[in-house]
């Protein structure tokens, strides 16, 4: 007998494929902006270990392929799963950006 019901089933699998999505938007916005998502993974939280992450950087393209990702759409989207140390290092790395 299965500990959780259908709609929790349904409540978790919906959140990680939520999370997928959001870690998906991080990789390819660091890699349009010519950063490794597993390097500014690791600044935020000390760690790479992340199993969410791995699976987004083997869907992340080039920037050619790759459409625009605005780092005010990053930062909304980390903002809904509370990923703070992750927005810190997205805008220290946009403001790098901005100031070459």
């Amino acid at each position: 007998m299965s500990s959780y019901s259908d709609k929790e089933k349904y409540i978790i699998e919906s959140f990680q494929q939520d999370e997928l999505m959001m870690a998906h938007v991080f990789s390819q916005w660091c890699v349009n902006n010519g950063l490794d998502p597993v390097q500014v993974y690791k600044e935020a939280y000390g760690t790479a270990d992340s199993s969410v992450l791995n699976q987004a950087v083997e869907l992340t393209v080039s920037k050619e392929e790759a459409g625009d990702i605005s780092t005010s759409t990053l930062l909304n989207v980390l903002s809904l799963y509370n990923n703070d140390a992750l927005a810190e290092r997205v805008v220290y790395y946009d403001n790098q950006k901005g100031s070459k």
